[in-house]
């Protein structure tokens, strides 16, 4: 990809192209955002057709978004007065080229484009991570994302500034590890994480999870096969069908693809193994209702870094129904009744729920697990993919055959715990696919009794 070719770029004369948009494009990597550095930034933004956008008027840093809705400008005033100074005051070398668009050439005093080109993560000067904590996690989220080596120089940096590691605000936190979780190297990333004890400073539960050891069924303890979980999601997630691919990479919540929340969601998807650990005499490790029991304590951890409502939903949905595809597929008699009835639960999480079952099975291969034992739950997942697959464009939201009102009228009663376990018990029959009709529904409800 070449920067003269951009199709906006190439109308722009003036000022610098800096930054990620510059990294992108040597990197061979679209990219909707441009970064353009210029003396007199307002006046160059008001130049360009779109929607002009304040984002910092001490800073002087303007967004111009184009008439297209999905491609735009991020213009900033020149810092210290030249382009020189201004590469000095960035993250990373590979942040710290320039391009002149008036006259096509690359400006690079820290030897950026040498790090690209040898895939090395270098850093600029120590003292930008006091400047800001954040640029430690970005050194990850960018390790990530490239796959680059990080420089000896840059290590030590990290290991002495890594107290500030929790300074910046939560927002901004999350911010880098949704980036990270959508690294295509985020497995190998968390562990080189860990070598610097920072892992657990972001994940605390990452101490409970050290402390479970191998088993008859896991072959890793637990919290390296929750590593090896992500792996096995990226490696899925590269293998798969376009069509996979596709729902995967979209932004349905939280301004991240699907593929970033569900590799968050398998580095997360045993934390409640450690409070439901137990031995028993044979010496089988048990781990009754963990599902349940992370799906819980994923909620406040989430909520803390700011997570949004429908991000903290998905990941605990998906933590909770971690182990359901692979019951589903385990049935003795596994026919379109038992699938459909999988696929209407789950409604659009489906394809992320089976990739994870995969990928939780293909990371615990311990001695109790036979050859046939991974190869039928593999086959089977793969069935109620397809099925899946070959059914969605026909399948219909279930409707909602009675209300809530309709139901306590019906039952002569007033608002209270009995109506929830109704309307839950209505829900399954009709996921069973027992009731399909408004008349069906209402003999459900009169006829209906917890015991």
């Amino acid at each position: 990809m070449n920067i003269k070719d951009d199709f906006i770029l190439k109308h722009i004369n003036e000022g610098y192209l800096v930054g990620g948009a510059v990294r992108d494009f040597l990197l061979g990597k679209s990219t909707v955002d441009r970064d353009i550095a210029i003396v007199g930034a307002e006046e160059f933004a008001h130049k360009i057709d779109g929607t002009f956008i304040v984002l910092d008027e001490v800073n002087k840093i303007y967004r111009v978004v184009l008439e297209d809705k999905t491609n735009y400008i991020d213009i900033s005033e020149l810092q210290g007065g030249s382009i020189e100074e201004d590469l000095k005051r960035r993250d990373f070398t590979i942040n710290a080229i320039a391009y002149d668009l008036k006259n096509k050439e690359f400006v690079d005093i820290t030897g950026g484009l040498d790090d690209i080109k040898n895939g090395i993560l270098r850093h600029i000067k120590d003292e930008n991570f006091e400047d800001d904590p954040l640029r430690i996690l970005r050194a990850f989220r960018f390790a990530a994302v490239t796959g680059f080596e990080m420089s000896e120089e840059l290590q030590a940096a990290i290991e002495k500034y890594k107290h500030l590691a929790l300074e910046p605000s939560k927002e901004r936190i999350m911010y880098e590890l949704m980036k990270l979780f959508g690294g295509k190297y985020t497995s190998k990333t968390l562990l080189k994480m860990d070598e610097f004890g920072l892992l657990e400073k972001f994940f605390p539960s990452v101490v409970e999870m050290k402390k479970v050891p191998p088993n008859t069924h896991h072959h890793l303890d637990l919290f390296h096969h929750a590593v090896e979980t992500v792996r096995k999601i990226e490696e899925l997630y590269e293998n798969s069908s376009e069509t996979e691919k596709k729902h995967l990479n979209q932004i349905d919540f939280g301004g991240f693809a699907r593929i970033n929340h569900l590799k968050l969601v398998g580095f997360l998807h045993d934390i409640g193994k450690f409070s439901t650990w137990t031995i028993e005499e044979s010496g089988r490790h048990r781990f009754i209702r963990h599902d349940d029991v992370g799906s819980k304590m994923c909620v406040p951890f989430l909520k803390n870094l700011k997570f949004s409502k429908k991000q903290i939903d998905y990941i605990s949905c998906m933590i909770k129904n971690h182990i359901y595809p692979s019951n589903v597929v385990a049935a003795p008699d596994l026919n379109e009744k038992v699938m459909m009835r999988y696929v209407r639960k789950m409604e659009n999480n489906i394809i992320d729920n089976i990739i994870l079952a995969k990928a939780d099975r293909l990371s615990a291969l311990g001695e109790a697990i036979t050859e046939e034992i991974l190869n039928d739950n593999i086959n089977g997942l793969n069935k109620l993919l397809n099925f899946y697959l070959d059914k969605r464009e026909t399948i219909k939201p279930l409707p909602k055959l009675l209300s809530g009102f309709e139901i306590m009228e019906l039952k002569g009663i007033k608002q209270c715990p009995e109506l929830g376990i109704i309307i839950k018990a209505l829900n399954e029959a009709q996921l069973n696919g027992e009731i399909n009709t408004i008349d069906e529904a209402k003999d459900f409800v009169i006829n209906f009794t917890n015991f």
